[in-house]
């Protein structure tokens, strides 16, 4: 058991390692990193997905007013845009503009670059933490059959 904890300690300290990077890179590029969260989601909407307000609070994982605000600082920033649905006029869809386009491609390189370094670590670790959470699997399991 002292193994399973161990395992996933290390993957949670090798997350938050990416993540504080990533946090301290959105700072160093003038963005709070929830508005480079919020930029890279709405790039990396599924092509299916229109993009609204509704879509990015449910993929960021906060409530929608949380989700408002920050469109509203990104788009005073110049970041993102809001304009009209096609037939929905009442529908507001949301893009970056080429500003944003420019500081996430930019933020986005220096990820890739972090995670070709420190990517190794955190694979492992994620794969030590689902290997320690098989035997648990299986004692759980066998229980429950007695």
């Amino acid at each position: 058991m002292l193994a399973d904890y161990q395992s996933l300690a290390e993957l949670r300290y090798q997350i938050r390692r990416f993540l504080y990077f990533s946090e301290q890179a959105a700072r160093e590029a003038g963005l709070e990193p929830r508005q480079h969260q919020l930029m890279l989601t709405l790039k990396g909407l599924p092509t299916a997905t229109r993009p609204r307000i509704g879509e990015l609070a449910e993929r960021l994982q906060i409530q929608h007013h949380s989700t408002v605000e920050l469109v509203n600082r990104l788009a005073a920033g110049g970041y993102v845009r809001r304009h009209r649905g096609g037939a929905d006029r009442r529908e507001v869809l949301l893009s970056l503009t080429p500003k944003g386009e420019k500081i996430l491609r930019e933020l986005s390189l220096h990820h890739k670059a972090e995670l070709s370094t420190r990517g190794p670590a955190l694979v492992g670790a994620l794969k030590r933490a689902m290997q320690s959470g098989k035997g648990a699997n299986r004692t759980r399991t066998s229980r429950r059959k007695k």
